[in-house]
């Protein structure tokens, strides 16, 4: 188990959905027919169809619209309607639509492209933080990767999973690059939508947990080569761990039960 990222929030996605609040809800209700492909590029949606659907106001639907909009998955014209967009135009950078493409029929190109994503920024990250990181972030990175230790033998996974999160995120943020620090909320969606999704094992794997340590050494003692190594190690791991995770899995056993079209059921 290695995935990480930005602090890891408590709680399951349906938690999630309900801090949103009711437009939050149809938000993720359509977002998750378009990342199955049930709605497709270029389908032109009303706002009556959304006020119809879910039954709520048109205040609530418009809100829902400019939240989908801010993720460039749908554009919204007056006399033409809610066009949904290509997937190359939508933020792929988003939380929620990772979210979205993680629990859609879709997700092994979405767990591929997140693990290559990983393996070209963070060894280097790696490499980065173990060249001009901060004291104070070394022994962060230190007392994280003893705290994913400590969790793991005790059995606790949301601590785990916290301890995975903020380990990651420190080590990004430790980089001295900016971009690559804000990558750290993609980490923390994979973590969490892998927990959610019954994506990870149900023991720890102690070594990618020694793995972790392996890091926070390197980067502690300055190795920048051995800090980027075990980080890649750590990131081939984990892919390889879910790609095995779905193969054992039946046709329909641990999948997501499909989702709902909103508006063609």
């Amino acid at each position: 188990m290695a995935a990480g990222g930005a602090g890891a929030r408590p709680g399951n996605a349906g938690e999630r959905m309900e801090l949103r609040g009711l437009h939050g809800q149809v938000v993720d209700r359509i977002g998750e027919s378009l990342a199955s492909g049930d709605i497709g590029a270029g389908e032109v949606l009303r706002l009556e169809d959304v006020q119809a659907r879910f039954g709520v106001s048109r205040t609530v639907a418009r809100e829902a619209v400019r939240v989908l909009e801010s993720k460039h998955v749908v554009t919204s014209r007056p006399r033409v309607g809610i066009t949904v967009l290509p997937m190359n135009a939508w933020n792929l950078y988003d939380p929620q639509v990772i979210r979205w493409r993680l629990a859609s029929p879709h997700r092994e190109a979405q767990l591929r492209e997140l693990a290559e994503l990983r393996t070209a920024v963070e060894p280097y990250a790696a490499y980065l933080a173990a060249a001009s990181a901060a004291p104070e972030a070394r022994r962060e990175l230190s007392a994280h990767a003893e705290s994913m230790a400590s969790s793991a033998r005790e059995g606790s996974m949301s601590e785990f999973i916290a301890a995975d999160a903020a380990f990651h995120r420190v080590l990004l943020e430790a980089s001295g690059n900016g971009m690559f620090a804000q990558l750290a909320v993609v980490t923390e969606e994979l973590l969490v939508s892998r927990g959610d999704l019954a994506l990870m094992p149900h023991r720890v794997d102690m070594t990618a947990v020694a793995r972790h340590a392996q890091v926070a050494d390197a980067v502690r003692s300055g190795q920048s080569d051995e800090a980027a190594a075990h980080l890649r190690e750590i990131i081939t791991s984990a892919h390889g761990e879910v790609k095995q995770i779905i193969a054992d899995e039946a046709p329909t056993a641990g999948m997501p039960a499909p989702t709902a079209c909103a508006f063609h059921s």
